[in-house]
């Protein structure tokens, strides 16, 4: 079990400083004239939740086009092999009212980069088949719809469990079959760490929804991994993906445990996955930190550890970050300095 927390600690991450010299040999990241990556996700203002078929484009700080792509289904984009520069990115979506940032790509690959757009109030029915909702939640009253969206606001973006809650309640008052917001209850209570109010309402969610709803069940089983029951926990955590596939939860707590099984390939596979459905989690970059070492994929590594800072740059695991990719980094370059061994004669 203590291998388990230690996957998801991340920087424990010393074993870095005592790797043979010659292993960094295999790469280094960070020239200012390598290509670099930018990728993200487009969503919902008001679901949060994924757009696909959304255009994005990518165009100079003058505003010419340079690429365009379409996001995909769980609402993703990306740009791979550009230069280092400044660029502005324009989103498009049917339903939405368009959006566009300024993206500065001088110094680092720029990863995670989420995208907020607002529905437009005269296409309803483009916005709600682009946003995905459930045919359950849209048939729920709108005031707790607007309740939940309210309470998911408090939560994941404003970083307030304790608020949430208050919303979360009022909607289930409003709508008792309304079980994706006692999935959302539980969450803030977990965020909160009263465990037990967590796996209560997990269990309501899953009650009321007749076990056909994968988040709550994903949420149970994240908290039989701290109890050593890996192997149930596993069994949940599948059957949770197969009824809710695009839970990111799901796939990173499915990668923290294959990685702890040394199944590294499908580790990496899993963890992936959370990253393309959730880019601004940090905690998914401490599992890919993880895979990458284990993998010896050190440029990999760095670029992992950089996404790391910029989600979560002052926190105790933020400093430690910072000091792990300077090392690094430090050993990387000192690697490529190094002469050469004259061949044998």
């Amino acid at each position: 079990m203590a291998m388990l927390r230690l996957c998801i600690a991340l920087f424990a991450l010393t074993s870095i400083l005592v790797i043979p010299q010659n292993v960094f040999a295999q790469g280094a990241g960070g020239s200012g004239n390598d290509p670099v990556s930018l990728t993200g996700t487009v969503y919902s203002e008001k679901s949060k939740r994924p757009i696909e078929q959304a255009a994005v484009h990518l165009c100079d700080i003058g505003g010419n086009l340079i690429e365009q792509t379409i996001t995909t289904d769980s609402g993703q984009f990306d740009f791979r092999g550009i230069r280092r520069s400044n660029y502005i990115l324009t989103v498009d979506a049917p339903g939405y009212q368009s959006d566009s940032l300024h993206v500065e790509l001088s110094f680092s690959s720029d990863r995670g980069i989420s995208v907020y757009l607002k529905s437009n109030a005269s296409d309803a029915s483009a916005v709600f088949s682009a946003a995905n909702i459930s045919a359950h939640e849209m048939s729920m009253p709108q005031k707790a719809r607007d309740l939940l969206a309210t309470g998911e606001k408090k939560l994941y973006s404003d970083k307030n469990p304790q608020a949430s809650l208050a919303d979360f309640q009022q909607a289930v008052s409003i709508a008792p079959k309304f079980y994706e917001v006692y999935y959302q209850i539980g969450m803030a209570y977990l965020t909160l760490g009263i465990r037990d109010q967590a796996e209560k309402s997990f269990r309501k969610s899953v009650e009321v929804s007749d076990d056909k709803y994968g988040e709550p069940v994903i949420g149970l089983a994240s908290l039989l991994i701290d109890t050593g029951d890996v192997a149930q926990a596993e069994r949940m955590i599948r059957h949770g993906l197969d009824l809710s596939p695009n839970d990111w939860f799901g796939h990173y707590q499915l990668g923290r445990i294959l990685l702890n099984q040394n199944k590294i390939a499908d580790a990496l596979k899993s963890a992936e996955q959370a990253r393309s459905l959730a880019p601004d989690a940090a905690i998914i970059y401490r599992l890919l930190s993880n895979i990458h070492l284990s993998q010896k994929d050190y440029p990999a590594l760095i670029e992992d550890l950089d996404a790391y800072i910029k989600l979560d740059p002052n926190s105790p695991a933020g400093v430690r970050a910072k000091e792990i990719r300077e090392q690094v980094q430090e050993k990387i370059s000192k690697d490529k300095l190094a002469p050469a061994a004259n061949p044998a004669r």
